[in-house]
């Protein structure tokens, strides 16, 4: 079992909250965690909650043939499974110490207490005895593991029944339960283990302990003890020495302590009896609360179908009149998009920006065309250009007109025309132009 260990933090802040007799559920020094007890559909099945520590137990019996030495006398076997889904911190397929610890005290505890009349498990001496096995299954561990465990095994064994048998001669016929009813088991008394907790060297004392409080524990007392105030058990581990009067005052607080949760097994058992009895629900399903999310059922509501035309009329009298206007869920902001009738579809338009920067990009290159096709001699320009007279291109109405002044080395000569297909005019072409307008 590999346990993540507390830092110093949370250690000084239990032992603060220990030496100030506080503790983090709220409870008093020696007060014991909520116990609810629930039994399954069969016998011998039950969940014991202890706090949020649960312990699920199963009884089961079977015919076999006694040990040599006690002929006339039945088998007890009790197996205590610690799970993953109990706690992280324990490993699958492998006896712990921890686990060994606590199947030994369960043995002690309820075999070698001889709470069960383990003579009356027996069929035919030395050939047929029954055989008493109590599975224990760890479902949440939240501390105190041996106390809750004792309480199921307990209430198992007190809830369960076992078929009835005859025998005539040497045949030994087994009945169903619906041929005879079962047969409860003969049990003498109920030893329930309670645990103390002691912290710094025995100075403190604390009862049930929780799984938080166990981690920073420097001893551990348990003392197996009946309603009768009989010490069926006790065992000390931690290596805490512990004075006469610690032990005695501990055994005091277990009896009152037994006495109460006998009174409790003993109304839970009386319960389910007459619940079975009357014919009533019962089982797991039934345990469960139905008013809740979880809940796998939930009970019949009664409803009231008489005068259901004068309660609507009431119901809608005293209603609020609706609105006049009612607001349409419109949103104009651009950019977004409208399902229903009369609003177009936004999607496709371009913002403001982008168009802005579309424009541009068109305007320049309409603006400016360089035509490299277009390649003047430069040697007639300049000739002209000597004279003093501006170049006119064109005055049509296709094309528009540009004066060009001369520089003393032009290198490139630009042309806006309304398409970029067309071609600056030639020599001649000009020639012929001013010839018209002199003779017009």
């Amino acid at each position: 079992m590999k346990e993540t260990p507390l830092s110093n933090c949370e250690r000084r802040f239990l032992l603060r909250a220990i030496e100030e007799k506080k503790r983090l559920d709220g409870r008093q020094t020696y007060d014991y965690r909520n116990i609810r007890i629930t039994f399954g559909t069969d016998y011998g099945c039950c969940i014991v909650e202890l706090g949020k520590t649960r312990v699920l137990g199963q009884v089961s019996c079977e015919l076999v043939s006694p040990k040599l030495n006690r002929a006339t006398e039945g088998i007890l076997f009790f197996n205590l499974e610690l799970s993953q889904m109990a706690a992280p911190a324990f490993e699958p397929g492998r006896q712990s110490d921890l686990l060994v610890k606590l199947n030994r005290l369960l043995e002690r505890c309820l075999r070698n207490s001889k709470c069960i009349d383990t003579e009356s498990l027996c069929v035919v001496a030395g050939e047929k005895v029954w055989q008493i096995r109590v599975d224990l299954h760890l479902l949440n561990h939240d501390g105190n593991i041996i106390d809750a465990a004792s309480i199921a095994a307990i209430v198992a064994l007190c809830h369960f029944r076992r078929p009835d048998v005859s025998v005539q001669g040497e045949e030994v016929t087994l009945y169903t339960p619906e041929e005879r009813d079962p047969v409860p088991l003969s049990i003498h008394h109920m030893p329930i283990c309670v645990s103390f907790a002691f912290f710094q060297q025995g100075t403190y004392l604390l009862v049930d302990p929780s799984e938080r409080e166990e981690r920073v524990m420097d001893g551990l007392l348990v003392i197996a003890m009946n309603k009768h105030r009989e010490i069926c058990t006790i065992q000390s581990s931690g290596g805490i020495m512990l004075l006469p009067d610690q032990v005695l005052r501990c055994s005091k607080i277990a009896g009152v302590k037994v006495a109460e949760v006998t009174e409790l097994i003993q109304k839970a058992l009386e319960n389910d009896r007459k619940v079975r009895k009357e014919g009533g629900k019962f089982g797991f399903a039934e345990s469960i609360a139905n008013q809740r999310i979880t809940a796998f059922k939930m009970e019949k509501a009664s409803v009231d179908t008489s005068n259901i035309e004068e309660k609507a009329e009431e119901i809608i009298a005293e209603a609020e009149p609706p609105p006049e206007v009612v607001s349409k869920p419109v949103l104009w902001t651009p950019g977004t998009a409208q399902i229903g009738d009369g609003i177009e579809n936004s999607w496709g338009d371009l913002e403001d920006s982008e168009k802005e920067e579309e424009e541009e990009e068109e305007g320049g290159t309409d603006e400016a065309v360089i035509l490299d096709d277009t390649k003047m001699d430069t040697g007639g320009i300049s000739d002209i250009g000597s004279q003093g007279v501006p170049i006119v291109l064109s005055d049509s109405e296709e094309e528009e007109m540009i004066i060009l002044e001369p520089d003393k080395k032009p290198k490139k000569i630009r042309a806006q025309t309304a398409s970029a297909k067309e071609k600056a005019p030639s020599k001649s072409q000009v020639k012929r132009r001013k010839k018209k307008r002199a003779a017009n």
